[in-house]
């Protein structure tokens, strides 16, 4: 029920955004020649009547089979479309603002005849605030289309990263860190292998996944199982849980809910094993070399953020460790590096990923950018505080839109110093 009014409400939402945003593209086209500008009022409604076609068709049919991935593609060009009107009328508005203190302005102080008649020559303030508007909505629109095809683009991202107190032994160690797989929502397992050779080309030590396997549940890790079980490193592939992987059961009560999310956490544990992979839950392995140590720690999902699960216990996980200098904590929300960790100081590196870099935003050497910026402080990339590091990994997968923009999927390799 909560579901189905939300879908009327952003319904409505989209309708009310079609008319204001229909009333700068009239404005635009007032003087173009009749045969245009009806064509071009003909093209926008169309285009409106498919995008509230597609949010019904969403709202109130179930999808199945490949039927999903039609949702989704859906899904994505409706929100994309609202965006891109959304953005654009932020430039209506502010002309809208502008011509109403104009307006109540000239109502009390007269204005002097400008000449002309009242002609200018060119386009009006109007006229060019609503090309503008246009023009981002439009760039907005045609870089969400264009992020469809990013979705497999894995990049790799390497760093050296000095630890304080590395045992020698451990110095060159190379780590791939990978986040947020997501398999729920791959579709093309041909491009996933290439993910996974270019992973196993860079001859990993040691492969550090931080949640976020599936979408929802366990299960849609199976069609993809084959690929996955192929990553192999020296010291081997160690794996924590994400938000995700809990999955988000409609129990009656706050309880049973809990239940529901520790039975499919516990089922994709299952899932890393039959992978060979080992899930560190809320505890620590003690690597070894040449008679020398560093600890790995991993928690359950831990969130500083409302509304996520928090499963994870980094006492319990540290708990016989403390003699170790040198230890290394996957954590999967990078909100739990300022809520609990730097607590820690002999944590020296923690690994997390959640955040996907929104899958849209800038990132150029010397500047990066991403909405997701404004609501967590570490989002993407490396963050050092006195000894202490975080890395957020961007993901290896996607959820929701099914592309990305500016922030291609990654896989990270990091070479301890």
């Amino acid at each position: 029920m909560r579901r189905l009014a939300g879908s009327w409400i952003f319904l409505m939402l989209l309708v009310a955004l079609d008319f204001y945003v229909f009333q700068a593209v009239k404005s635009i086209v007032a003087y173009s020649q009749p045969r245009v500008r009806w064509a071009i009022y003909i093209g926008y409604w169309s285009v409106s009547a498919v995008s509230i076609g597609l949010m019904l068709s969403i709202a109130f049919t179930s999808f199945e089979g490949w039927h999903k991935l039609l949702r989704t593609y859906a899904f994505a060009t409706v929100i994309g479309l609202f965006l891109a009107k959304l953005l654009a009328s932020v430039f209506f508005l502010a002309d809208d603002l502008r011509r109403i203190i104009l307006w109540a302005y000239q109502a009390f102080v007269p204005v002097q005849d400008a000449g002309k008649n009242g002609q200018t020559d060119g386009i009006t303030r109007s006229q060019f605030l609503s090309w503008v508007g246009l023009a981002m909505g439009g760039g907005l629109f045609s870089s969400l289309l264009y992020g469809f095809g990013n979705k497999y683009k894995y990049q790799l991202e390497k760093l050296s990263l000095s630890i304080a107190q590395l045992p020698a032994a451990f110095k060159g160690l190379r780590i791939v860190h990978l986040s947020d797989i997501h398999s729920g929502s791959f579709t093309d397992a041909a491009a996933v292998q290439k993910g996974i050779e270019k992973i196993n080309a860079q001859q990993p030590d040691l492969i550090l996944f931080t949640g976020d396997l599936v979408n929802y549940a366990a299960d849609e890790m199976q069609p993809y199982m084959h690929l996955f079980s192929q990553l192999k490193a020296t010291y081997g592939v160690y794996a924590t849980l994400g938000n995700h992987d809990y999955g988000f059961p409609q129990g009656d009560t706050r309880e049973a809910r809990m239940e529901m999310q520790l039975q499919n956490a516990e089922k994709v544990k299952a899932v890393h094993r039959e992978l060979g992979w080992q899930t560190l839950s809320n505890s620590h392995v003690l690597l070894e070399k040449e008679g020398e140590r560093i600890a790995l720690l991993g928690v359950d999902n831990i969130s500083a953020k409302v509304g996520f699960p928090s499963f994870g216990n980094l006492a319990q996980a540290y708990q016989g460790a403390a003699d170790v200098p040198v230890k290394i904590l996957m954590s999967h929300d990078p909100s739990h590096w300022d809520k609990e960790v730097q607590q820690y100081p002999d944590i020296q590196l923690t690994l997390s990923g959640h955040t996907h870099g929104m899958q849209f935003g800038v990132s150029v050497p010397g500047f990066r950018w991403s909405p997701v910026q404004y609501v967590y402080r570490q989002w993407a990339g490396l963050y050092s505080e006195k000894q202490q590091h975080l890395y957020v990994n961007r993901g290896f997968g996607f959820i929701g839109y099914p592309g990305r923009v500016g922030m291609l999927p990654e896989i990270t390799l990091i070479e301890l110093a």
